[in-house]
């Protein structure tokens, strides 16, 4: 009797994340037309990134109920070859090192170092455990021999905060953390496009990320305050920006996700982009998986929001597909009843406790 009221409201609380997901990714790609109907917009960049994250996750629901460690344990590996065949990560001819393509590469190597993780914590066999955490580790090392400082940090506090994960038992105020530091990292640099910090942090921060890109900021800042409501339309920031149009490599956006929706779609854009992770952060707190496989998906997917919000990333198909890949893994739920087997082996071995949910 337990386990089907259990399992009843399993299946409620997955449907009632669906529908959620349904709804935000179906209002993103709504919104992307009416704002480009009003503004002559080319809403094409935003509807490919939706049904990106929409095919990557269905993708990830399958492979995660059918392979809960083989799939993420595939995607990692995708990753990182992914990673090492296409240094640049960029779509069109390669006339020089394209702005963005170090945001792209963290990205990918980050979702990388995640599904690892993830794979790490679904599978009953230490051996195969501790070669996964490998398989992370040395994600941060690559990241490093490819010249990505961010990967690396970002690869490597993911496997921090999936070791961690173990110990956590209540995934709520290990979710609520991680939407913190998404939102902490996002108003820093809506700070620092307003010019509301102080000289001395700005000239710092240009000397990390260049003065060109937080002119750029700069820029979609002033865009929005010309259209609060609808922004400028989507595909216009280049066209509008004084800084991109100055640029000879300039990829006509502004490096940083928020602003980006904010400039082009205005104060809603932002609001529909904020909702996307917040549902994946709400899929993956009610979701049947392990506490620690749940929240080294919401670091991994955190992490990527972090990069995001200070880069170019999220204008990547594979960027887009990957972090959808990842939510869909964690959240699926295996043919196999991965805490009944914990429980089992807990009992054999008279050790261990299962994950808290």
């Amino acid at each position: 009797m337990t386990s089907a009221s259990g399992s009843d409201a399993d299946g409620e609380r997955r449907i009632v994340s669906d529908a959620a997901g349904v709804v935000v990714l179906g209002a993103c790609a709504a919104w992307s037309l009416v704002t480009a109907a009003v503004h002559d917009g080319r809403p094409e960049g935003v509807l490919l990134a939706v049904l990106a994250v929409a095919a990557g996750y269905a993708a990830g629901r399958i492979g995660g109920a059918l392979l809960p460690v083989g799939a993420p344990f595939a995607g990692a590996l995708a990753g990182i070859a992914l990673t090492v065949a296409v240094p640049h990560l960029a779509p069109g001819p390669q006339i020089a090192a394209p702005l963005g393509h170090a945001g792209a590469t963290a990205a990918v190597l980050t979702l990388s170092a995640g599904a690892a993780c993830c794979a790490a914590w679904a599978t009953p066999v230490p051996a195969v455990r501790f070669a996964l955490r490998l398989l992370a580790a040395g994600t941060a090392v690559l990241a490093a021999v490819l010249g990505s400082t961010s990967g690396f940090a970002t690869c490597l506090a993911v496997l921090l905060c999936s070791l961690a994960a173990g110990r956590t038992r209540h995934r709520g105020a290990g979710t609520a953390v991680l939407a913190g530091v998404a939102a902490l990292v996002t108003g820093l640099v809506w700070a620092v496009a307003a010019r509301a910090v102080p000289g001395g942090f700005v000239a710092a921060l240009e000397g990390r990320l260049t003065p060109h890109r937080v002119r750029l900021w700069q820029d979609a800042w002033h865009l929005l305050g010309d259209d609060t409501l609808l922004g400028a339309g989507p595909g216009r920031f280049g066209e509008l920006s004084s800084t991109s149009a100055q640029s000879l490599l300039s990829d006509d956006k502004p490096h940083s996700a928020p602003l980006q929706q904010a400039a082009e779609q205005g104060i809603i854009g932002v609001a529909l982009l904020g909702a996307v992770f917040c549902w994946v952060l709400y899929a993956l707190w009610r979701g049947p998986r392990p506490t620690p496989v749940a929240l080294t998906a919401g670091a991994a997917l955190t992490a990527l929001a972090v990069i995001a919000a200070v880069g170019n990333a999220l204008s990547f198909t594979a960027v887009s597909v990957g972090a959808g890949l990842l939510a869909g893994m964690a959240t699926a739920r295996p043919l196999t009843d991965e805490s009944s087997d914990r429980a089992g082996r807990g009992q054999t071995r008279g050790a261990g406790r299962a994950p808290a949910w």
